[in-house]
C-alpha cells in the first residue's frame, strides 16, 4: 500500500468539522429574548437582549442584531480561568480596558482603555458575565453612528437574565464552542417568521 493510500485509511474514520463554523441562533420570533445557539451538533441555550432581535440595530434599544456577524477575537479574565483552547486571537483582559458606547465620539463602537471622557462599558467587571467575551464585527465596517456598539457573545448570568443586546450563554458552553471555531467562524442570528394560515 502506498504512503498515500495509507494516510487516506487512517483519516477516513475521523470526523473533521469545517474549517469554518458557523454559530446559528435561531429566535422564535423578533420579541423572544431566549433562544437556542447551534454549532456542529452542540444545542445550547441562550439569551438576548432586553429588546428581543432586530434587523435594523440602534443604540440603546437593548435588541439583539439580526444577521450574521464574523467573530474577530476573545477577551478573557486571566484571573479566574485558563487562557481558553481556540484557534482565535486572544487577549487576556486589564483593568483598564473597556469599549465605547457614546454616539458621536470618534471611537464609538472601539475598544478604549479607561478612565475615558465619553461614555464607555467596563469590560473588568465584578460579575463573571465578561470572564469570556467573543466580540463580533457588527457595526464596524462601515461603523455608523448609533447603529449600535459592543455586541459580544459572552457568559450569561444564572437563570439566563437578558443582556443589553449581547448573546449570553453558560461558560462552559461557551469554551465548548471556542474550542470548535476559527478565524473565519461567525454568529448568524436567524429570526423565525410566522407563515401566513391560509384563508
Amino acid at each position: 500500500m502506498s504512503k498515500a493510500k495509507k494516510l487516506a485509511v487512517k483519516h477516513k474514520g475521523r470526523k473533521a468539522l469545517p474549517s469554518t463554523a458557523t454559530i446559528r441562533v435561531l429566535v422564535r420570533s423578533a420579541a423572544a429574548v431566549r433562544a437556542r445557539l447551534n454549532i456542529g451538533g452542540i444545542v445550547v441555550p441562550c439569551a438576548l437582549g432586553r429588546g428581543g432581535s432586530r434587523a435594523r440595530k440602534r443604540e440603546g434599544d437593548g435588541a439583539t442584531p439580526i444577521g450574521r456577524w464574523r467573530v474577530a477575537e476573545v477577551f478573557y479574565r486571566r484571573d479566574r480561568l485558563r487562557r481558553p483552547r481556540t484557534r482565535l486571537p486572544v487577549k487576556a483582559l486589564r483593568p483598564c480596558d473597556g469599549w465605547c458606547d457614546a454616539v458621536g465620539d470618534r471611537n464609538y463602537n472601539r475598544p478604549i482603555r479607561h478612565p475615558y471622557a465619553a461614555s464607555a462599558e467596563k469590560l473588568w467587571r465584578s460579575d463573571n458575565l465578561y470572564d469570556l467575551i467573543l466580540t463580533l464585527d457588527h457595526n464596524v465596517r462601515p461603523r455608523v453612528q448609533g447603529h449600535g456598539s459592543a455586541i459580544f457573545l459572552h457568559v450569561a448570568g444564572a437563570g439566563y437574565p437578558t443582556t443589553a443586546g449581547c448573546i449570553a450563554v453558560e461558560r462552559l458552553h461557551l469554551l465548548r464552542v471556542l474550542a470548535r471555531i476559527d478565524r473565519g467562524s461567525a454568529v448568524c442570528v436567524l429570526a423565525r417568521t410566522r407563515k401566513k394560515r391560509p384563508e
